[in-house]
């Protein structure tokens, strides 16, 4: 054998695809959530040869498949990924790709390409997904070579994809976490160069983005303890960002030294005990009365990783109009955004407060029993409160009741988005960070389900429950079949009241209860109405009937009596079921302050 067969034999060719996919396992990733397509066949193809270093899991929608992916991201260390074909693969992950931006999800969804050669002459199944994504991602890249006719400038391409998955890898997890998109075309996933001539650990190349490098300034520090130290109403005002920072602990370590109290929006839910007595639960539109006055009389927030969303200030020129505000984030764009900070600090909020508890004395905590004893009046005078029966089950109940019987095991829940994800928001009782998964930014119905799904696929042995209504999970209902297939145990615990509640809810209140398309069920004038005494017999669609097709275990409830043993059977069943409740349709979730309004104009009645 010549010197020439014997180098063209030992040399070993990896293609685009291969080293992609080498250049994930390599940067952590052990879990994807894929659906094929023709621009992301060879993609498909190298996850079939590294099976043994990364699980791909095959949604039944790209949709499904991008929340399942903010599942696993969500609950772990780790980013999620997702991926998708061209075209209509690709503009099917957008949605979960803007609600992974707006809750600052780190994600990395990769989408096939048709082959440069075409790309711009509307070739089959082209979308221009860079240019579609481009305001909902944290960054973006097209893989593409300079010219694709030149086999130099192929192979420059090659060489570029284990340093773009890499920068993808930090920019997803750094600063502000969010998602990142990679479009791939096929004629680059498809070329190949030796193996041995690829660095899979390059120098990363970002001269544009600096991450917060900065420690949080002494001077700062010392600002914000004579602020503690002189309130007489604090509040502590928590956010996402805290469990972002896997800052809880800081956080509660604070609280409990302080005394201060806790309020936290819907995506900090779970940063401090919802079970402890300093906790005032969730603020905002739906939140509770004693959370929503203290805020309005506090006169100091500590606003940790939050961005005074418009569902939480209501009208944002009398939101804690008496109160200072320091304000903690990471993102910077975020400070003075909505509200003027006396008291800015750009920074990790666990290195925030690390230094924070490391400064404060004794001394320097507030004295601030009189402020402690006005919350806790408010808390017994004000109560979260529903609609009493000895029949129906009323959605707060059946979730107070889920809580019950779970809140000594390892739950997991995540939820879609309407009525039922504010009573759960509600009424279940978070002790520990990222337990709690919902779409809070976007409020994407649809979510609850995959979501659960990918939870399910990082936390096999939990108990993983996906709170949903009969709108939200009929956006995503074909993931029950995913469930199956790849044996992930989650519980679907659905609150049926054949109506789009949340809509209906600003119907009754707002538009004199005038139906418009907001009923789901049959024909039915009184319920399409307002009209009937709240509920229903035979409900539609049967989803008992459409989990069993799809190998799921189900049962339908839809008497108090039974609801105990009936959610005992859930989870105890071996592999994924659905529980639907059959439940009231005219509740609504109260207290409730009318978008723009403010804490005297809260209804809760």
């Amino acid at each position: 054998m010549s010197t020439a067969q014997q180098s063209s034999t030992s040399t070993k060719t990896i293609t685009g695809a291969d080293i992609l996919i080498e250049a994930l396992v390599r940067n952590g990733g052990d879990t994807i959530f894929a659906y094929p397509g023709g621009a992301s066949m060879p993609l498909h193809q190298a996850l079939t040869r590294r099976k043994d270093r990364i699980r791909t899991i095959l949604p039944r929608h790209e949709q499904g498949g991008g929340f399942a992916a903010q599942g696993h991201s969500r609950t772990t260390d780790n980013v999620g990924l997702c991926m998708a074909t061209s075209g209509p693969g690709a503009t099917n992950l957008v949605t979960s790709i803007a609600d992974a931006k707006m809750d600052s999800v780190p994600l990395i969804a990769i989408t096939g390409q048709v082959p440069q050669a075409v790309i711009g002459t509307d070739a089959f199944q082209e979308t221009p997904i860079v240019e579609i994504c481009r305001a909902v991602t944290k960054h973006y890249y097209m893989i593409t070579a300079d010219d694709y006719t030149d086999p130099e400038s192929v192979r420059e391409a090659l060489e570029s994809i284990p340093r773009i998955v890499k920068e993808a890898y930090f920019v997803a997890k750094s600063g502000r976490p969010g998602p990142v998109l990679i479009d791939f075309p096929k004629n680059i996933q498809l070329a190949s160069m030796p193996e041995d001539e690829l660095d899979y650990d390059p120098a990363m190349k970002l001269p544009g983005y600096r991450p917060l490098q900065r420690k949080v300034a002494p001077e700062q520090i010392r600002q914000a303890v004579a602020a503690i130290r002189r309130a007489k109403k604090p509040i502590l005002y928590v956010g996402g960002g805290v469990i972002n920072a896997d800052a809880s602990e800081e956080l509660t370590k604070f609280a409990l030294k302080t005394g201060i109290p806790v309020t936290t929006t819907v995506m900090g839910i779970g940063a401090f005990p919802g079970d402890h007595e300093q906790s005032l639960h969730m603020l905002g539109m739906h939140g509770t009365v004693y959370a929503n006055k203290a805020i309005d009389e506090a006169d100091l927030l500590l606003a940790l990783g939050v961005r005074f969303d418009d569902r939480v200030t209501g009208k944002l020129d009398e939101f804690a109009l008496h109160g200072k505000i320091i304000h903690v984030d990471i993102d910077a764009s975020e400070i003075h955004k909505n509200k003027e900070a006396h008291i800015p600090i750009v920074a990790d909020v666990k290195d925030f407060l690390v230094a924070l508890n490391a400064a404060l004395s004794e001394d320097d905590c507030p004295q601030i029993d009189e402020w402690r004893k006005q919350c806790s009046d408010w808390k017994e005078k004000f109560p979260l409160k529903h609609t009493q029966s000895d029949e129906f089950i009323y959605p707060q109940e059946a979730i107070q009741e889920l809580w019950r019987q779970t809140k000594e095991l390892d739950t997991y829940v995540a939820v879609g988005v309407g009525q039922h994800q504010m009573w759960a928001a509600q009424y279940y009782k978070f002790s520990k960070p990222k337990r709690w998964l919902s779409s809070s930014g976007l409020g994407t119905m649809g979510f609850g389900l995959p979501a659960a799904m990918g939870v399910a696929a990082a936390h096999p042995e939990a108990l993983v429950i996906d709170i949903d209504g009969d709108g939200s999970v009929m956006m995503n209902i074909q993931e029950l079949a995913t469930l199956f297939c790849e044996k992930l145990n989650v519980k679907v615990f659905l609150l049926n009241n054949q109506h789009l509640g949340m809509v209906m809810q600003w119907e009754d209140r707002f538009m004199e209860g005038n139906r418009a398309h907001t009923y789901l069920g049959h024909i039915d004038d009184k319920m399409a109405t307002g009209d009937g005494d709240g509920t229903f017999g035979e409900t539609f669609p049967n989803f008992v009937k459409m989990a069993e097709s799809m190998g799921v275990g189900a049962r339908q409830v839809d008497k108090k009596a039974d609801l105990p043993a009936a959610i005992e059977e859930m989870i105890n069943y071996d592999g994924p079921y659905l529980l639907e409740m059959i439940c009231p349709y005219q509740e609504h979730v109260l207290p409730m302050i009318p978008g723009g309004g403010t804490v005297r104009d809260i209804i809760t009645e």
